[in-house]
């Protein structure tokens, strides 16, 4: 007996598996769904579209402020961190500006590798 991968197993009074026909599929749904399908289509399309480019745009922005703000002067020169001598000397320390930079990097990447995988 030859099976077709496509078609479910039923259970015969002798034991043995046969094959049973898949349902008909109804062509009244299929009708209403291709009338309707172009507008949420198109709309559904720009959306996305948006959303892809709001994405890039803040991992971009994102990105490009944590490279650039740890080396500036306003990172530890601040009312937040003058209060808390732990903390200025953690902020202040080259390890933790790496990081910052580094993930600063990473979040451009990200941004820019989603504008570049992006299909329609």
């Amino acid at each position: 007996m030859i099976s077709e991968p496509k078609m479910p197993l039923a259970r015969s009074s002798t034991g043995l598996p046969e094959l049973q026909p898949p349902p008909p599929a109804p062509e009244l749904h299929a009708a209403q769904d291709s009338v309707s399908r172009p507008a949420h289509s198109a709309t559904h399309l720009w959306l996305r579209r948006l959303a892809v480019l709001a994405f890039v745009f803040a991992c971009a922005t994102i990105g490009v402020m944590l490279m650039i703000l740890p080396w500036r002067p306003e990172w530890t020169d601040n009312h937040l961190l003058l209060a808390n001598p732990t903390l200025l000397a953690i902020f202040s320390s080259g390890f933790t500006r790496g990081v910052c930079t580094g993930l600063g990097v990473l979040n451009v990447w990200i941004g820019f590798w989603e504008a570049i995988q992006y299909r329609e």
